[in-house]
This record gives structure tokens, C-alpha cells and sequence, in this order.
């Protein structure tokens, strides 16, 4: 049976989490659901593609990847599955899935939805669940909606360069408070040629060094490590970084009222 993963923004205070999984339940009896998160930040797309992004790429080939994300932010007569990567991904057609594959996937086909339906989230997630049965029983995807369909795009957050520096944006707070930066490691290398660094934020915080685990310092002072996604994380051990030291994530909605406090939402690594 098929193995299908859920990320979302709908939280888990009501009965709305619960009901998308009944709704597979029914239409595909004996899936089995994996979730994600469904604590994403609304219209938060930079957190939303790194959160799916690297979740996706630890299952098996040809899961299948339902993101419920910013789902009426754009009116559509039609949702998205994409094959990316050898893996499924269901989504609405709002400039998600070009963040989430750095690009427009392979093959993507557009799901049709009834005009005459009301458009809500467990709609939705039946036109995915059914979309899913098709593939599951053999159908091609071809003959489940339309292929190679005009998409929105919208372009991954990228780190801005210069010669002798990088700056990155702050993409994600984990639940310890932990900062992390849209600065991986192959980027980070490949700008500083081996010189050293500084990573400067917050007026008058610099980190001096790299550390591999967050034992690396003292109980309360902060670090600079790689993640697990091979992103660059800002620590403090056994503290919360976002919150001592002032940083909050990028928004798309603030960036263009909140200025004065952008200096907040980066990272800049000087290298000499």
C-alpha cells in the first residue's frame, strides 16, 4: 500500500489534522500516513521548503509527499503532482513546488478540481488521496490530469555573495530554538576558499569557528554548527538562540515594512 507523508499549516488544535488522515483512510484503505509537520508558519515559504525538502529526501523512492500549505493563497481550478527525484509530491499551485525542488521538477500534472465543489482542505485531500489510489493501481499519470501544465514559480531563497562575504536568511527555529540559515555547507566552502571567518549578526555577536556537535562549547555559550540537512545552524548549548540572542526567522510579508529589523532575520560570514 502506498506510504504518504502530510505537512502542513493547519496546527493541531482541532479536528482538521485527524480528519485529512480519515479522509485517506477512506479513500485508500490500508495506506499508511506519516506526518511531517503540521506546524508550519502560514505563507511562510522559505520555512515550508525546508522543512519538505529535506524530510522528502530520507524516504523510500516513490512516497508520496501531500503538503497542505498556503492552499488559498492563489485561486486555481487545479492542484499539482509532481515527480521529483523519484518521489511524489502533492501540492497546491502557489510557487511551493519550485522551492521545494529548486526548480520545476521532471514531470508535473495538473489535478482538475470541480468547480462546482466548495474548496476546502478534506476536498482537497480527496482529490490527492484518489490521485494517489490511480498511481497505486497502475494508471499512468497521464491519464489522471493534465500534463506539463503552466505552474506558478517562485525562486528558493538564495544567500547573497560578495567577494569576501555570504548572508544568509533565517528559514527555521526548531522547537529548542535553534536558528537555522539558508548557508549549506558546500556553499560556505566553496565561498571561503579555505580562508578564515567570522560570522557576524546582531550588531556585536561573532562566531570564530565551526563546531561538529553542541558539546563543542561551554554550558550557555553559543556555536556555529552544519545540521543534520547539511544547513548552517546558530546554537546556544543547553539555551535558546533565537530568543537570548534576538533573531527571528525571514518573512516574505515583513521584508518590506520591517527595515530596521532585517539585520535580525541574517546571518553574514566575513571571510579573510
Amino acid at each position: 500500500m502506498p506510504l504518504i507523508t502530510l505537512t502542513s499549516d493547519i496546527g493541531q488544535k482541532d479536528y482538521l489534522a485527524g480528519a485529512i488522515k480519515g479522509q485517506l483512510l477512506q479513500v485508500i484503505p490500508g495506506c499508511t500516513l506519516v506526518d511531517i509537520s503540521h506546524e508550519l508558519t502560514p505563507f511562510n515559504y522559505p520555512q515550508a521548503a525546508y522543512v519538505c525538502r529535506n524530510a522528502i529526501k530520507n524516504f523510500p523512492d516513490f512516497t508520496f509527499h501531500i503538503v497542505l500549505v498556503n492552499l488559498f493563497e492563489n485561486k486555481h481550478e487545479h492542484l499539482l503532482l509532481a515527480f521529483y527525484n523519484r518521489q511524489y509530491i502533492l501540492c497546491a499551485d502557489n510557487g511551493l513546488l519550485t522551492m521545494i525542488a529548486e526548480g520545476k521538477p521532471e514531470m508535473v500534472i495538473g489535478l482538475p478540481m470541480d468547480k462546482m465543489v466548495a474548496k476546502n482542505a478534506l476536498y482537497i485531500t480527496r482529490i490527492f488521496g484518489k490521485s494517489i489510489q490511480a498511481i497505486a493501481k497502475g494508471e499512468s499519470l497521464h491519464s489522471i490530469g493534465t500534463p506539463d501544465i503552466d505552474i506558478l514559480e517562485k525562486n528558493p531563497l538564495r544567500p547573497m555573495l560578495g567577494e569576501n562575504w555570504i548572508e544568509g536568511q533565517i528559514i527555521f527555529i526548531d522547537h529548542f530554538e535553534n536558528v537555522v540559515i539558508n548557508i549549506t555547507r558546500e556553499a560556505f566552502e566553496e565561498q571561503r576558499k579555505g580562508r578564515r571567518f567570522t560570522i557576524a549578526f546582531k550588531r556585536d555577536e561573532v562566531i570564530e569557528r565551526i563546531s561538529e556537535t553542541y558539546a563543542d562549547v561551554p554550558e550557555g555559550e553559543k556555536l556555529a554548527l552544519f545540521n543534520s540537512a547539511g544547513y548552517l545552524e546558530i546554537a546556544i548549548n543547553k539555551g535558546n538562540a533565537a530568543g537570548l540572542l534576538g533573531l527571528q526567522g525571514y518573512s516574505e510579508k515583513q521584508s518590506a515594512h520591517l527595515q530596521n529589523r532585517l539585520f535580525y532575520q541574517t546571518i553574514r560570514i566575513f571571510f579573510e
